[in-house]
């Protein structure tokens, strides 16, 4: 069974850094595209950064050169730095996974797996 756990959401002021993490419960190479996604309330879902398992990297227009996602293999974890944070980057943000080769802008209800989400609140 396929689980992702994500950790390390939390309240921070403007200007701030925090780094999420998502663990997987199965070898992460089983899963070409990992990415995260974040929803405001009342807004759809978004994706934010994806990473698949050929080495591309691909991030909203709206956090490009703040943020950062990377993998490490050996630990089976996805992680997303953010750094210089906005009010705006304040949502519930979801690590999502699939076996096939997605992008960013696939409908994120493309994604089969999916962690519970971590709430990040940027403070102005």
């Amino acid at each position: 069974q396929v689980q992702l756990v994500e950790s390390g959401g939390g309240s921070v002021q403007a200007g701030g850094s925090l780094r999420l993490s998502c663990a997987l419960s199965v070898d992460i190479d089983t899963m070409p595209s990992m990415g995260w996604f974040r929803q405001a309330s009342g807004n759809e879902r978004e994706g934010v950064a994806l990473a698949t398992s050929d080495g591309r990297t691909s991030y909203a227009d709206s956090v490009k050169g703040r943020f950062a996602i990377t993998k490490d293999n050996a630990k089976n974890t996805l992680y997303l730095q953010m750094n210089k944070l906005k009010p705006d980057d304040s949502a519930m943000y979801y690590c999502a996974a699939d076996r096939r080769y997605l992008s960013l802008h696939s409908d994120y209800r493309m994604f089969i797996y999916w962690g519970q989400g971590t709430q990040v609140a940027v403070s102005s």
